[in-house]
């Protein structure tokens, strides 16, 4: 904290010359070491006057950096700023972060009335709170220019207090709040504690229920209907699947989910009850697109030669690559049985899914000898080429 402070002061030190609406007195207080840092922010939050010359749009550009177009964007929300004062404050805290320039004018384009933030009664006490959290200068600075409009908000640290424990580290709610801004702007106790509690009711674990950042955030009554969706599409509570059939049907109405099992019986060729088996089985199916799956059913059924009822009991395989994987793995296997190479039937589920490396080394390594390129013919293919070697009729 006391490096924070001392960036500050440098700060604004450097800048009392062309900024008169600091006042002096600050610098005497704000260089005392015995100083809170509570105090120390409400000294740099100067009263507002009126300043006949201010301009909002050349303040955007000149001071925070933005560009012409984004200034005249921004201004909009600012226009009853009539000083510059209290968004010189702000900047100062933000230089004593150690914001960048660059940080400064992206967090200033996504979120302009962060200009507007009291210093003194807001920043300063989020900053004050989420230190006593164990959060790192580096932490916060993350925090902020990921956040902006909720860091400007005291709500934010008995959010993070409850979350930190909940997803288990800094870095990890940081990757979920790229996902899910829900997270902050969900009210604590009447949306996200009692979504937290359903679901560990529902035989979810902490681990599960970190990775479901869109639910938690969402209403109560809503994940009440996601839950019972789950379950109606074969999937109960306490089955391996029932985190990923939550996550799927978050997305989804029951007009959607209806319409997307006729999707699947009508392109993968299934029986109601084949689908039921595999979207029981790999319910992000409810999620693919009617062209990747027409692709997929193509390939498997069509060309490959697989029964529609084989691939329902292990949909998994058509959440696998068509290009990267699919295809090239069963050139290989077709390259080895024209050329007598391969003398027992094909697995096709195991040849699929196994490893990159166990693949290789079962199906490549052996036959390098007998067919001495088919080591970069594989290469190939696994970049959507197709090699010679690989064509059949």
């Amino acid at each position: 904290m006391l490096l924070l402070r001392k960036r500050v002061v440098s700060h604004l030190l450097s800048t009392a010359a062309s900024s008169p609406s600091i006042s002096p007195l600050l610098f005497s207080a704000a260089s005392s070491p015995s100083i809170s840092p509570l105090l120390f922010s409400a000294a740099a939050a100067p009263r507002i006057s009126p300043n006949p010359s201010f301009a909002v749009e050349d303040y955007l550009v000149d001071t925070c950096g933005l560009t012409r177009a984004q200034a005249l964007k921004a201004s909009t929300r600012l226009s009853h700023l009539k000083s510059p004062a209290n968004p010189d404050a702000v900047l100062a805290f933000l230089a004593g972060l150690g914001l960048s320039g660059a940080d400064v004018a992206a967090l200033v384009v996504k979120d302009p009335h962060f200009l507007c933030a009291g210093v003194e009664r807001t920043l300063s006490t989020v900053l004050v709170g989420l230190t006593r959290l164990g959060l790192s200068p580096s932490d916060i600075t993350r925090l902020v220019s990921l956040t902006p409009a909720y860091f400007r908000n005291i709500s934010l640290v008995p959010k993070l207090e409850y979350y930190l424990p909940l997803f288990g580290s800094i870095d990890d709610l940081f990757r979920q709040l790229k996902h899910s801004s829900g997270l902050l702007s969900s009210h604590l106790e009447s949306v996200v504690k009692p979504n937290v509690a359903f679901l560990r009711e529902c035989g979810l674990g902490a681990c599960d229920i970190a990775k479901l950042p869109r639910i938690i955030a969402a209403s109560p009554e809503r994940v009440l209907g996601m839950v019972a969706c789950a379950e109606s599409i074969g999937v109960p509570r306490g089955s391996g699947m029932f985190r990923h059939a939550l996550h799927a049907v978050s997305f989804l109405n029951e007009e959607d989910i209806a319409a997307k099992v006729e999707q699947l019986k009508k392109t993968l060729r299934w029986s109601d009850a084949e689908v039921r088996i595999a979207v029981s089985r790999w319910p992000v199916l409810l999620r693919w697109s009617k062209d990747m799956l027409q692709r997929k059913s193509e390939f498997l059924v069509s060309k490959v030669g697989l029964e529609p009822a084989y691939i329902a009991r292990r949909p998994v395989m058509i959440g696998l690559s068509l290009e990267g994987r699919l295809k090239p793995r069963y050139y290989v296997m077709r390259f080895l049985k024209e050329n007598a190479l391969l003398n027992h039937d094909t697995n096709y589920y195991t040849m699929f899914l196994i490893s990159e490396k166990a693949f290789v080394e079962k199906f490549i390594c052996p036959h390098k000898q007998a067919a001495p390129h088919i080591a970069e013919d594989y290469a190939a293919a696994c970049t959507g080429e197709m090699p010679a070697r690989f064509r059949f009729t």
